[in-house]
C-alpha cells in the first residue's frame, strides 16, 4: 500500500540536493585555499573558522601582524537554499564590527552585519565562494587600516587583486590605543 500524496504538501528539498555538484565543487575548492574552515550541513550549511591573514598572491608587508595581529578573520559563511543563485553571506566573528558600522557604506558591512563584498561584481551563481573569501580576508586588513583611521574608505575593488595600500602595512600603526575604537560615527 502506497500513500497518496496530500495535494498542497511541500518536503523541503536543500540546495546540495538540487546541486551536488557545486556541493562537492565547494567542498573540495574551501579547504584547498582555507583548511582552518569547517563545514556544516546544519540548515543550508555553513563554514565557520579561521581565514589566514594573507592568502594572496603578493608577499606578506613587513608589519601586517602589527596591524591585524597574528591570525586572519574568523568568519562564519552561511548559505541560503537558494544557493547559487544567491550569494553566501559571510559573517565576520572576530573582529565583530560595531552595530554603528553596519549600516555605513564606508566599512563594507550590511545591516545583518553581514559583509558587502560585491561592490563592483556581480554574483551570478558561477563564480567561486574562494573568491569571496579573499575578499573577506583583505576585508579584515582594511577594516584595521579604517579603524586605525590609516584609511577614511575601504576600496571598491579589494585588497586581494589592489596593492595601493600595502604600503600602510610596510610600517607599525600608529601609536595610540590600536584602532579598537575607530572613528565616531
Amino acid at each position: 500500500m502506497t500513500t497518496a500524496p496530500v495535494c498542497g504538501a511541500r518536503t523541503p528539498i536543500a540546495w546540495w540536493e538540487c546541486e551536488p555538484r557545486r556541493l562537492r565543487r565547494d567542498r573540495e575548492e574551501i579547504p584547498a585555499h582555507f583548511p582552518d574552515l569547517v563545514f556544516s550541513d546544519e540548515g543550508a550549511g555553513s563554514w565557520e573558522g579561521t581565514l589566514p591573514r594573507w592568502p594572496f598572491g603578493r608577499p606578506e608587508p613587513t608589519h601586517l601582524t602589527d596591524w591585524i595581529g597574528e591570525s586572519g578573520l574568523r568568519l562564519r559563511l552561511a548559505y541560503s537554499q537558494a544557493y547559487p543563485m544567491v550569494a553566501p553571506r559571510i559573517i565576520p566573528l572576530d573582529p565583530l564590527p560595531a552595530p554603528f558600522e553596519w549600516t555605513q557604506h564606508i566599512w563594507h558591512v550590511n545591516g545583518d552585519a553581514s559583509l558587502c563584498l560585491l561592490q563592483d561584481d556581480v554574483w551570478t551563481g558561477r563564480e567561486t565562494v574562494v573568491d569571496l573569501l579573499l575578499k573577506a580576508a583583505g576585508w579584515r586588513i582594511e577594516y584595521a587600516l579604517m579603524k586605525y583611521q590609516a584609511i577614511e574608505e575601504m576600496t571598491g575593488s579589494g585588497i586581494v587583486t589592489d596593492h595601493r595600500l600595502d604600503h600602510f602595512l610596510a610600517q607599525p600603526p600608529p601609536p595610540g590605543d590600536g584602532g579598537q575604537d575607530g572613528p565616531a560615527c
